[in-house]
């Protein structure tokens, strides 16, 4: 096995504190998702976006990576082969663990983006509506996040990495919102191994090849010592 592709999402950085948007209660429930998380809300209401994602930024700030980041971190630093992180999440956990291949498919919180005239730099702590872009001077800067109804990014370099991965983890991930949700399908039908580590099983029995039910941060250390054990 040279190759390791590995998918994360909320469930990873739920044990730092930060929530999803299933979470009763928690920030999400407090905004609607149309308001907040598409490019028609933000044309609307630019400020609110900032106000809901500034939230998000200061959560991510306040927080740390746990035991499950530090692990695939390790994987990536002690494991003989390839080792791609591909997150749904829009945290920076993964980067401060200490893991250097990481594709952020739905963005960044520590990323801006001009609406105007697409340039990127890095976000400040709190974004607003007035601020202006560095580039154009444009004052319509957004953060960089894949809102409901945009494109992901890197799905081209993820695809191929599937195609050519010896085994393909998903980790804390429901397995419900597309297109991650069909890279399980991708990996099978290039025939790659394929396993999920979630705290429980997602939806459909039989996706996955194997299943490791358990919380992220005692499961994911137990299977990268594993890994690390059979290495050659």
């Amino acid at each position: 096995m040279n190759r390791i592709v590995i998918l994360t999402g909320a469930g990873v950085s739920a044990e730092s504190g930060l929530g999803t948007f299933r979470d009763t209660g928690g920030l999400w429930s407090h905004y609607d998702l149309q308001q907040v998380a598409t490019p028609q809300g933000f044309v609307r209401n630019p400020g609110l976006v900032h106000e809901f994602y500034n939230a998000r930024r200061a959560n991510m700030l306040e927080a740390a990576p746990n035991a499950a980041h530090l692990a695939l971190a390790r994987l990536q630093a002690e494991f003989a082969g390839e080792v791609l992180i591909v997150t749904q999440n829009i945290d920076d956990l993964h980067e401060r663990a200490g893991s250097r291949a990481v594709l952020h498919m739905h963005g960044q919180l520590t990323g801006a983006l001009c609406a105007a005239c697409d340039h990127r730099w890095p976000a400040p702590r709190e974004m607003a509506p007035d601020a202006p872009c560095p580039g154009c001077q444009v004052p319509n800067t957004r953060p960089d996040i894949v809102w409901f109804g945009e494109m992901p990014y890197h799905m081209d370099q993820i695809a191929a990495a599937l195609a050519r991965a010896d085994l393909f983890v998903a980790v804390g991930t429901s397995g419900e919102v597309y297109p991650a949700a069909g890279f399980v399908d991708e990996a099978r039908a290039a025939g790659v191994p394929t396993l999920e580590i979630n705290l429980e099983p997602s939806g459909r029995p039989g996706r996955f090849d194997r299943v490791i039910a358990g919380p992220a941060t005692q499961a994911v250390p137990a299977w990268v010592s594993r890994v690390i054990a059979q290495a050659p």
